[in-house]
């Protein structure tokens, strides 16, 4: 049968027995219609392969030499902008020691206080000679080999918190063994830290940061403190007797208050000016000590003191352990993967932490010379977190206040010589690595028994007083309180407003908004949901950047608000430094 045979309907019969024939026919009745198809196809075919090469070529663009996620492209700028010139941070002076002095008081015992709260609220897995262990470890591990030694290391109270309700999540409702589940919890911390690392984190992070987030992040820790503060001494009034406790307040008052006089010895008229400066370098130590030997002169020696709990012996706190070591291969495999949470969590909290506290103790009012290395110290952090985790250690991460305040405590005028010939006389801190060593080593040898018993001696009152000093330290150098204050001040009494603005609601807004912000995160780490609150942090960048522009101006938003980031870093140092002006 020829196909001008076929009947304009053909029947399936005569479809199955001439198959290749009616398809033949079907391509003649429908050709006009294929052909315009193909005509469409024909036209539409170099735009779909125009945008498919568009995208391939940002996809390959996001991989070049330069692009964002380049693997381990700011881990070789970091080593090749430190490594050059790591001798020259091997410098030391008078400074550098009262330093050390001055941080290893700030991290120690405040560390220790930490250390109480997780020996109640984690069932002894965690206790003094832990926290003192992994601040010693970490401190002496980022001193030499980390890339901006200024930043300081020690276990957080935000750590804290977050090892707290995760303690109460694997005793009362996963019915698992603590402290393998968070060695995982640190290991999955680890390749994630070493993936934010590789790919250039720091550049499409916490380039987008702006000091909106990290303000309401160093408020937050100085409200931290506060309250750690009164839950010492809420403590002490429930374990000793009333006399004590109206002692306790006495001495942590009195911590506080001596601590912050002397600080500010500097400007003083009185005595001499090395004597002034020793007051001021030593205030914390010399307040510290003072009221430690308080409690044992005369009839206070007879009050029942509510002293640091400390271990008797070099051993984990935990009496069913007997080495610093985790079986944490035990664990069951679900809840292997399921640690992975945990550790997201941890790294979020760490990576947000450490840059944070390396961009404080780096701020521009520093006039430092030498590059920072967020990769490499981020990378360097995920080392550090596994070999806590798996050592049972808590492991330690950038510490804020005591970041600032170690660059706040190296902090010395300098006569500078511009290409000009005339000589300038500028504020900046000596970039070096023993204030971070020393102190670092001073931590560790303090697990020796013989030291602990001597730390041992320290009533809680002190760390209470220590805890607001360094609160009221890190609040002071926070803008929002200075912003609080003009709040509270009639407009007529404050200086006049730059041009273009010309009302002053609009910043009262942006503070009270961070402070409510603040307040609110803050109840958040009271309560169950306290892991998540890093989240939370972190969140309010893309807030920031994506909503606040609505109800806020360019021109209000460009006054209070900035780059977290110094000019230059979003690369990871300063190539200019081997350049750097001549000094007298």
């Amino acid at each position: 049968m020829s196909s001008t045979n076929l009947p304009s309907n053909p029947t399936s019969s005569t479809l199955i027995g001439n198959q290749s024939d009616s398809s033949r026919y079907y391509d003649s009745t429908n050709q006009e219609k294929t052909g315009v198809d193909l005509e469409h196809n024909a036209a539409d075919a170099p735009r779909a392969a125009s945008k498919s090469q568009a995208r391939s070529g940002q996809m390959k663009a996001l991989f070049y030499k330069e692009g964002p996620l380049r693997p381990f492209r700011l881990l070789k700028t970091d080593f090749k902008n430190r490594f050059p010139i790591y001798l020259t941070d091997w410098s030391f002076n008078q400074l550098v020691f009262a330093s050390a002095v001055f941080v290893f008081f700030t991290n120690l015992l405040p560390g220790i206080t930490f250390a109480s709260d997780l020996y109640t609220l984690t069932g002894r897995s965690y206790g003094a000679i832990e926290v003192v262990f992994s601040t010693g470890l970490c401190g002496v591990i980022f001193a030499l080999f980390s890339a901006q030694p200024l930043t300081i290391l020690g276990v957080t109270g935000p750590f804290c918190i977050l090892a707290e309700r995760i303690h109460v999540l694997c005793v009362d409702n996963f019915k698992i063994d603590y402290m393998p589940f968070m060695a995982w919890a640190c290991i999955h911390a680890m390749w994630m830290h070493w993936l934010l690392a590789i790919f250039n984190a720091h550049d499409w992070t916490m380039r987008y940061v702006t000091e909106f987030s990290t303000e309401m992040f160093s408020l937050l820790n100085s409200v931290i403190y506060f309250h750690k503060a009164v839950m010492e001494l809420q403590r002490t009034k429930a374990e000793t007797s009333q006399a004590t406790f109206l002692y306790s307040i006495i001495g942590c008052v009195g911590t506080f208050l001596v601590a912050a006089v002397l600080s500010t010895a500097l400007n003083w008229r009185v005595f001499h000016q090395y004597v002034r400066m020793g007051l001021a370098e030593y205030a914390a130590t010399i307040s510290i000590i003072f009221f430690i030997g308080m409690p044992y002169v005369g009839d206070l020696a007879s009050l029942d003191h509510k002293r640091l709990p400390i271990p008797s012996s070099f051993r984990p706190t935990d009496p069913t352990r007997t080495t610093f070591f985790i079986e944490f291969w035990k664990l069951p495999v679900g809840w292997v993967f399921a640690a992975i949470i945990p550790g997201l969590i941890i790294t979020t909290l760490f990576f947000f932490d450490v840059e944070v506290s390396t961009i404080c103790a780096t701020l521009p009012r520093y006039n430092l010379r030498k590059p920072s290395g967020f990769a490499w110290d981020v990378a360097l952090l995920g080392c550090t977190t596994a070999l806590c985790g798996i050592l049972g250690l808590p492991p330690a991460n950038g510490l804020l206040p005591q970041a600032p305040l170690h660059s706040e405590s190296l902090l010395h005028k300098e006569k500078v010589k511009n290409e000009d010939g005339t000589v300038e006389v500028v504020e900046t801190v000596y970039e070096q690595r023993w204030s971070h060593l020393l102190h670092a080593v001073g931590i560790f040898v303090c697990v020796s028994p013989p030291l602990m018993k001597v730390l041992g001696m320290t009533p809680t009152s002190v760390l209470a007083g220590l805890f607001l000093f360094m609160g009221q330290q890190s609040l002071c150098t926070n803008p929002i309180l200075y912003r609080f204050f003009d709040l509270l001040t009639p407009s007529s009494e404050l200086p006049k407003l730059p041009a273009p603005l010309e009302s002053r609601k609009p910043i009262h807004l942006y503070t009270i908004t961070q402070i409510i912000i603040t307040g609110i995160v803050f109840g958040v780490t009271l309560t169950v949901a306290a892991p998540a609150f890093p989240v939370i942090i972190v969140a309010m960048v893309p807030v920031r950047l994506c909503i606040m522009n609505r109800f806020w101006s360019k021109d209000v938003l460009d006054h209070v608000d900035a780059w977290a980031c110094r000019p230059g870093e979003e690369h990871s140092g300063f190539p200019e430094y081997r350049k750097e002006k001549k000094r007298q």
